[in-house]
């Protein structure tokens, strides 16, 4: 958590002197990526138009179908789609949910999640415990703007790799 917090400050301009630790994360030889990347055309192409394509291994797949039935109103926003792109999009994503994936984080997402139905990662209790120390001030940084946009620290997201040192 040290070196990314370092890094977002950074990102955002902050000057920071600090020694950094390791994330246990970090460093424990892993194989293949966090959670398994966005291979899907038409799910990054209709989602990630308006924002990054969420990798479906953080949520289980009721939350995807929770979302996608409710398309007219996504998070304030009007995402509906046409019948058949909607039900591939749904398809797509419970196949390859937190519920249903065998990487690591995705697998600890799931545990954190437990029986409820999330529709925000970023409202995960795992989520939040890897990103409790970053500051408000950083999250809202115009280069950031919330936590939701992965992509601004972590530089292999699109990969799937969450790691701190990316």
């Amino acid at each position: 958590m040290k070196k990314l917090m370092m890094a977002v400050m950074a990102l955002a301009g902050v000057t920071v002197i600090s020694s950094v630790m390791a994330d246990d994360d970090d460093f424990r030889g892993r194989r293949g990526p966090d959670v398994k990347p966005v291979d899907n055309a038409l799910y990054k192409n209709e989602c990630a138009s308006c924002h990054m394509a969420f990798q479906p291994g953080f949520l289980p797949a009721r939350s995807w179908k929770m979302m996608m039935s409710g398309l007219e109103d996504h998070f304030g926003d009007n995402a509906e789609l046409d019948e058949a792109e909607r039900q591939a999009i749904e398809t797509y994503l419970m196949a390859n949910a937190a519920d249903k994936a065998s990487e690591r984080r995705s697998r600890k997402f799931m545990k954190s999640i437990g029986d409820s139905t999330p529709l925000r990662i970023t409202e995960v209790r795992y989520f939040r415990s890897k990103h409790h120390e970053v500051p408000k001030r950083i999250v809202k940084h115009e280069k950031i703007g919330s936590l939701s946009n992965c992509a601004a620290c972590h530089t292999k997201a699109d990969l799937g790799s969450y790691a701190e040192r990316e």
